[in-house]
């Protein structure tokens, strides 16, 4: 073995191997994620439909065209992201004359979408609590 090797040993690793045999049959049944749910995060981690989903979280609805103003991109591409987030069950839609209105699906999906950004500030290292 190297000698970086032997210097290095991580500390967020069990040092042995035991378990709790009751909580790990416990769990194991329980841990069985329903169909379509990583499809939600799949959808929502890609920064530009998060940034979407973030907008519409702010309003009850957007068009197209405001989207693709508010993230800089062109209608087809706004379009194209709406489109991921409605078909994994994020987000909904209307049209209008020649318009097209999106929604967040419910309010589950807003706060997800919430949570999530209230998440990430608190994550960030120079973050503060607000009012303090």
């Amino acid at each position: 073995m190297a000698k970086w090797m032997s210097q290095y040993q991580p500390t967020d690793v069990c040092e042995i191997f035991c378990y709790d045999e009751a909580k790990v049959n416990r769990l194991r049944g329980q841990t069985e994620v329903p169909q379509g749910i990583s499809s939600i995060f799949k959808a929502l981690a890609d920064d530009t439909r998060f940034r979407i989903a973030y907008a519409l979280s702010l309003e009850d609805e957007l068009c197209v065209c405001d989207v693709a103003n508010i993230i800089g991109t062109t209608v087809a591409n706004a379009s194209h992201h709406l489109r991921v987030l409605r078909n994994n069950g994020l987000a909904s839609h209307r049209k209008e004359g020649k318009m097209v209105f999106y929604a967040l699906a419910d309010a589950h999906v807003k706060t997800i979408i919430r949570m999530a950004f209230d998440h990430s500030q608190e994550m960030r290292p120079n973050a503060h609590p607000a009012g303090r």
